[in-house]
């Protein structure tokens, strides 16, 4: 907030003190050294932390008799309500039309590359995602070929048993925790980060870029509140009017992630309300930290709204069928990212050069991505909350009235 601040303070007097447009975009050229370094730091993040966190997810599955029709209940739940939220946030955006008001030059980056996708098809898509090699994958953040090979050492590893097994299932889970401080250290550049690009903004575009931003947050927090409705809705199919006493379980837990815009500072919480609501402990086990990889249900519909918004906001245009293929793009790209700080973003920023989209548009969200995250965090415990109670009363699982008792003993 400080950086933005600074940003558009440091950038009004620039605007207003450059003799012209040309001299305006000369300094802003000179914050734009600061964006570029940091935008290499969040890119030099990404390759690892999509290995680590995958693939330590994979091999950490304790295996049952029910594990696999449990598991496969609740990653249809999951595709179904990514797809949805994924959609919502291409509606609205679209509707909206939330980033043409900014009308940005691209940058000399991004002048240089192919920007017409046209001549992306089906068949170059498939293929590209599988990898010829690994460390060319890594070696250029080739985001979805990294997580095919994930994906596959992942289930490798975890069909192994013995000691060798437990050793690179212990420097994985290494790794990840030290991907996760890296990931921290570099997010305290964020401020910086912001600084310099809101001032480059400002001192080329002036005050009037300004009210983007609220335009912005209000579509979102718009989508945001649709996809409540739609996901409440969804939940009393199932659970009837077992919905409501849920949600007011889960309200704690709810204004925990929107006040800290941590999924993970809610997570006990979240756990305990659901064993008040009658969800069986070995359900809630399984299935959420399932869901705290499979189903961000608020981060997916900030993908869809925040890249498409980069796409808006240097004129770029994409056909439905682009727009179409990135959603799916993002459904695959996201999993395994739970966890990560400001993981949402991190996966925006390598989709995408995926789609010749210029990177430094990231940072024309971040100085409000802590707004964002509030929102989409608590979205997350919800959807997760209800994927949860669902998938119990479907396996048979959920003591029913166990919810209304907790709440008449609290009352």
């Amino acid at each position: 907030m400080v950086g933005m601040v600074l940003g558009i303070v440091v950038g009004y007097i620039c605007h207003n003190l450059a003799p012209d447009d040309a001299a305006a975009k000369e300094i802003a050229g000179y914050f734009s050294i600061i964006t570029d370094v940091f935008l290499r730091l969040i890119k030099m993040i990404i390759a690892p932390l999509v290995f680590g966190t995958l693939v330590s997810g994979i091999a950490g599955m304790k295996d049952s008799s029910s594990v696999g029709r449990i598991g496969v209940r609740a990653l249809g739940w999951f595709v179904l309500a990514s797809l949805l939220s994924l959609a919502l946030g291409m509606f609205f955006v679209n509707v909206l039309q939330v980033g043409h008001a900014l009308n940005l030059p691209l940058p000399a980056l991004g002048a240089d590359t192919k920007l017409n996708t046209s001549g992306f098809n089906l068949k170059d898509f498939v293929s590209h995602v599988f990898p010829s090699s690994f460390v060319d994958a890594m070696a250029k953040n080739e985001i979805l070929q990294i997580l095919v090979f994930s994906l596959f050492f992942g289930f490798g590893l975890a069909s192994i048993k013995g000691e060798s097994a437990k050793v690179v299932t212990a420097a994985i889970d290494g790794l990840v925790h030290v991907m996760l401080k890296v990931t921290d250290y570099v997010m305290r550049f964020a401020p910086i980060g912001v600084f310099a690009s809101i001032a480059a903004v400002i001192t080329v575009q002036g005050f009037g870029v300004l009210a983007t931003y609220a335009k912005f947050l209000g579509g979102f927090y718009i989508g945001l509140a649709t996809l409540w409705a739609l996901l409440i809705a969804m939940g009393y199919i199932f659970l009837r009017d077992g919905i409501f006493v849920l949600l007011r379980l889960l309200k704690e837990p709810i204004m925990l992630a929107f006040s800290t815009a941590s999924s993970e500072a809610a997570y006990p919480k979240t756990m305990e309300q659901l064993e008040k609501f009658g969800v069986n402990n070995k359900i809630t086990g399984f299935v959420l930290p399932l869901g705290y990889s499979f189903n961000l249900d608020g981060s997916m519909m900030y993908q869809a709204f925040a890249a498409i918004f980069v796409a808006q906001a240097y004129n770029i245009e994409m056909s439905f069928a682009q727009q179409l293929t990135m959603l799916l793009v993002l459904m695959v790209s996201s999993k395994g990212m739970a966890g990560v700080p400001r993981g949402s973003l991190v996966v925006v920023a390598a989709i995408l050069p995926m789609f010749h989209l210029p990177e430094a548009g990231i940072l024309l969200i971040i100085g409000i991505d802590q707004f964002l995250d509030m929102g989409r965090t608590a979205t997350n415990v919800i959807g997760n909350g209800i994927a949860t109670s669902v998938i119990a009363k479907w396996e048979g699982e959920l003591d029913e009235g166990a919810g209304r008792k907790a709440l008449e003993s609290n009352a």
